[in-house]
């Protein structure tokens, strides 16, 4: 198994007061432990944001955030139903940097802890050519669960949640290891043979 496997970490709320920092800060901590070596894409970042009216030179500076990573975690709300907007503004301003790569998914939300944003990323991410992992990591109520250091409050939870979060590494640094071997095999696009 590769170790420090390069892991962009993409927030997917802009909302003021959002919780997902604190599960972002959660979710790096566990990778880490893991051997990954994370990376956080904030879509509030003043440099990043512009991306979600189209404009050019932010959409280089993302792909360039995104450029050589060996997989991405999403850490998302829902919201309706669904992924955020914004969210799905930011997954599809690039295209490339999606191919062949894994993507963890982990979220948060009311009682059903964001499941359904999960999978209608599936699909979205699926068109862009990514292995989305099976196994997720949901967090119903975070509000309650998480300080504002982003540690889970309740010993028990806290536990139920690293052992997800040990399934879901794994799963990571499989497909990660996996997929840079293929792509460095064999071309992903046949045009690129």
């Amino acid at each position: 198994m590769t170790q420090g496997n390069r892991i962009v970490v993409i927030l997917g709320s802009i909302r003021e007061g959002r919780i997902n920092d604190r599960i972002a800060t959660w979710v790096v901590g566990q990778l880490k432990a893991h051997g990954f070596a994370p990376e956080i894409l904030d879509p509030i970042d003043p440099e990043i944001l512009p991306v979600q009216t189209g404009d050019k030179q932010a959409v280089q500076r993302l792909r360039q955030r995104m450029a050589g990573a060996d997989g991405f975690v999403i850490v998302t709300p829902e919201y309706n139903h669904a992924a955020p907007g914004p969210l799905k503004t930011l997954i599809d301003a690039v295209n490339a940097e999606w191919r062949a790569r894994p993507v963890g998914l982990v979220s948060y939300g009311g009682i059903s802890g964001g499941l359904r944003a999960t999978e209608s990323l599936r699909i979205v991410l699926a068109e862009l050519h990514s292995v989305t992992l099976r196994d997720t990591v949901s967090f119903a109520s975070p509000w309650r669960r998480f300080d504002e250091a982003g540690r889970i409050t309740d010993p028990e939870a806290a536990e139920a949640a690293e052992a997800a979060m040990a399934v879901f590494a794994h799963r990571l640094h499989w497909w990660a290891d996996a997929l840079a071997d293929a792509r460095a095999a064999r071309a992903y696009d046949p045009e690129d043979s």
